[in-house]
């Protein structure tokens, strides 16, 4: 942390490009600015990062066997 005076601003590292960054009045946090803000969100809409998860159990459902019979 930074002192300035009587007000401490906390530094942190910014998890894309690890620039130090204020959390205080930055509102690209935790990301150092818009463009590792952005790059992040891309990462996650083309797959990139992905969170493992286990496979759902199939669904029971009704409606589903009988699209299957039409």
């Amino acid at each position: 942390m930074t002192d300035t005076g009587s007000v401490k601003l906390l530094k942190i590292k910014c998890p894309r490009c690890g620039t130090l960054t204020n959390w205080q009045g930055n509102p690209d946090r935790p990301f150092c600015s818009p463009r590792c803000r952005l790059i992040d969100l891309g990462r996650w809409a083309d797959e990139t990062y992905r969170v493992p998860a286990e496979n759902a159990p199939p669904e029971n459902d009704e409606n589903a066997d009988r699209m299957d019979e039409e």
